[in-house]
């Protein structure tokens, strides 16, 4: 490639095979500096495929890093892209077992100094966390993006309560990533016994259950030695990563989290502004890889974006704010303000006298929740929330008379009254304007089961509330699709007089005297040409649709990528489609599907293969049913035909 301004070296690229212990030989792409003396090492291990579905980033990414002198390894866990052998997911305990070959590998090769930085996004990121947790000697620094340092198998909130839109989506994202063949043109005329053995291999985990024997734990973030620069986005499900990691670390440790949805900085996907994310990483690596004073441990601990109050939008192209710095988590700047719910907080249409108030929501509350990971879409954030604040008990402040920044996790304690059966709560905090429009901040949920003090944590945020403006607390017993129902309907009463909010305020005088945190505009290296390779069908992508006779709810999430023509004249293209159903007086009758279909075509070779995947959920006394169905074919002959039942815990 040749060399650019921005890139001081020319590089090269190969496609490699590397050897594990057993002999299976993992696939992996190459980028090198072209220069005489040996360099840092970089590695992405995850379960995508080389050349397909991770290209575009890969092309942006690890040539880039080998024009800054860095050798970059991409490489495909056991089972995916054109690595052979049963499915393995790379954050799993064998998955880290090849990862740690793979870096003895790299420390070996003559070409490498045997200093190695690991980064990743998603599922990758989680793999880079859990490898550092492993404490392999060769691994100095890790960048953990958008990271799930629980890495359990059933999705549930912190409260406890099962996350249904989340669990049906990631069977099926799951066995899609699993189910995808390898490519002919890099895997020869092995590609077909390597799939044939793929999919005879597919096996969805256990039960699902955290403690389904083989189900690995939370990264254990104390025995990471590696330093680790952690990034999030608060539009992404797991910014509390990043503050577990800046609080709990004992090793060298920065947090940056964004406005960012579930994708890495630079892209510009909604919610932005963008960062020039690649050169703050190659100053984290110059730092721990070649022992170059980058500054970086001169950056606040955490550096937060301070999301500005807005009106409710489905979608923000660039979310107003401004960056802010904090030498620790928790900050000392943060303190917990407690709100009483029958005291700075009132409801209206609570009889005078009583004192407890009913909480009883019909099912389809939760309808409005948006997307459980959104990925920049536009209609992944959740619209105004007056329709569902109209579902839910409301408390609201007064007008505030200044401006309120949150920063961190929101608490709730609920005393509920005695006599209650088992059920759920589900809790929005949003911002009302004058105007009462409703802006969803931040949410958090928990199980319901005996009478007492109740108490969980909201989802961690960072928003400014302006003076004038209410905050609102919104509380229901129901929450689809987010929140599988509980079977029983009839809600539960609580005692506002011994329930608090507490909100983690910070100092509105904090940054006086701090200077500006700022960031280099995105910069990368140029991806591989791609295009339609004809018109996309235009759908809407999310559709709610109301039932009136039969007094029955149906939300609808389409998501088509496709057909794409890569520059090597591979067609691909994948449609997912998901539907959630439930009636409004009916818990039992809540229905979760996922649908996936995936083509892969090379016209000049007459390679033709399609997958399609159906997982659904319901609920079956106290436990819910999954339902996984997988189909193969080739050239439109069915190759492979497979279902799964499996019980999962229920709410």
């Amino acid at each position: 490639m040749p060399q650019t301004a921005s890139q001081p070296y020319r590089t090269t690229r190969t496609d490699v095979r590397i050897p594990m212990p057993d002999g299976t030989l993992l696939a992996a792409r190459l980028w090198r500096p072209v220069t005489d003396g040996p360099v840092p090492a970089l590695l992405e291990y995850q379960a995508g495929g080389i050349g397909d579905t991770t290209e575009a980033r890969d092309a942006q990414r690890h040539p880039w890093y080998a024009g800054h002198g860095y050798a970059s390894l991409r490489v495909d866990s056991r089972g995916h892209g054109c690595s052979p052998g049963p499915p393995t997911d790379p954050a799993s305990d064998a998955g880290l077992a090849d990862a740690v070959a793979v870096l003895g590998w790299l420390a070996g090769r003559p070409w490498c100094t045997g200093r190695i930085g690991a980064f990743g996004l998603g599922r990758g990121g989680t793999a880079a966390l859990a490898l550092a947790a492993l404490a392999p000697e060769p691994l100095a620094a890790v960048v953990a993006v958008c990271a799930d340092d629980d890495r359990h198998a059933v999705p549930r909130t912190a409260g406890g309560a099962p996350l249904a839109a989340a669990g049906c989506q990631a069977a099926a994202a799951s066995l899609a990533a699993a189910c995808r063949p390898p490519d002919p043109q890099r895997a020869g005329d092995d590609w077909r016994r390597l799939w044939l053995e793929r999919l005879a291999a597919l096996d969805p985990s256990g039960d699902g259950s955290p403690d389904a024997p083989g189900t690995p734990g939370p990264v254990r973030r104390e025995r990471i030695r590696a330093a680790v620069l952690a990034v999030g986005g608060w539009a992404d499900p797991y910014p509390e990563t990043v503050l577990r990691l800046v609080r709990e670390m004992t090793a060298p440790v920065r947090g940056i989290i964004g406005p960012w949805p579930h994708e890495y900085p630079d892209q510009g996907r909604p919610p932005g502004p963008a960062i020039g994310f690649l050169q703050e990483t190659l100053r984290w690596w110059d730092h721990w890889l070649r022992d170059v004073d980058t500054g970086v441990l001169k950056e606040p601990a955490l550096r937060t974006w301070m999301n500005e109050s807005v009106p409710p939008a489905t979608a923000y192209a660039n979310r107003p704010g401004r960056w802010i710095g904090d030498d620790g988590w928790p900050s000392p700047d943060v303190r917990d303000i407690r709100y009483g719910l029958d005291d700075a907080l009132r409801t209206a249409g609570t009889p005078s006298g009583e004192r407890y108030v009913p909480v009883r929501s019909p099912q389809h509350t939760g309808i409005d929740g948006g997307s459980v990971r959104p990925a920049g879409r536009a209609a992944d954030l959740p619209p105004d929330q007056r329709a569902e604040d109209g579902r839910s008990v409301c408390f609201d402040s007064a007008p505030l008379p200044e401006p309120t920044e949150v920063l961190g996790a929101a608490s709730l304690r609920l005393h509920v009254r005695e006599g209650v059966r088992p059920g759920q709560v589900a809790a929005r905090l949003c911002d009302v304007a004058p105007d009462g429009t409703s802006t969803l901040v931040s949410r958090g949920a928990a199980a319901v089961t005996a009478a007492g003090d109740l108490a969980f944590p909201l989802a961690a945020v960072a928003h400014a509330f302006p003076a004038g403006h209410r905050i609102r607390l919104a509380l229901s017993s129901a929450y689809w699709p987010w929140l599988w129902p509980s079977a029983d309907r009839a809600g539960f009463e609580l005692d506002p007089g011994a329930s608090v909010l507490t909100l983690p305020v910070r100092h509105l005088a904090a940054d006086a005297g701090s200077g500006p945190i700022l960031f280099d505009p995105p910069e990368r290296a140029g991806a591989p040409a791609a295009g339609r390779a004809e018109p996309l069908t235009a759908r809407p992508e999310r559709t709610v649709v109301h039932d009136v006779a039969a007094g029955e709810w149906r939300l609808e999430v389409a998501v088509g990528d496709g057909p794409l023509l890569h520059a090597d004249g591979l067609v691909a293209e994948e449609h997912v489609l998901e539907g959630y159903r439930i009636r409004s007086d009916d818990p039992l009758s809540a229905v979760a599907r996922t649908d996936r279909t995936l083509r892969l075509e090379r016209t000049d070779i007459g390679w033709d293969v399609t997958v399609q995947i159906r997982s659904e959920c319901r609920a079956q006394g106290p436990h819910l049913v999954l339902h996984d169905h997988v189909r193969a074919l080739e050239g439109g002959a069915v190759v492979f035909e497979r279902d799964w039942r499996r019980r999962l815990p229920g709410p």
